[in-house]
């Protein structure tokens, strides 16, 4: 399989509804990951699995609140600027 690191900012729908559907109750200690990036940076992420892909979603601040608003307003993503899939080139 496939593994592709992902920074909150490159979340897809699909990809949040994943994480949702992986973690319904939230994600705990024991579901992190952590490890080192090719510049010897630490990473820390949480893992969903898709058919052919593994995704490892970089943790941070954002995507705690991400998950929690999404899960309870289904137009969280489409009115959310922070992705960059819902830029224009007008906000670029």
């Amino acid at each position: 399989m496939k593994r592709v690191i992902v920074a909150y900012e490159k979340i897809t729908k699909e990809i949040l509804d994943l994480l949702i559907d992986t973690y319904p109750l939230g994600y705990d200690f024991d579901d992190i990951i952590s490890f080192k990036n090719a510049r010897g940076e630490t990473i820390k992420a949480i893992e969903v699995k898709a058919p052919t892909t593994i995704y490892l979603i970089k943790i941070s601040t954002k995507l705690e609140e991400a998950i929690e608003f999404y899960s309870e307003d289904e137009y969280f993503f489409e009115d959310n600027k922070d992705f960059d899939i819902n830029l224009t080139e007008e906000d670029s």
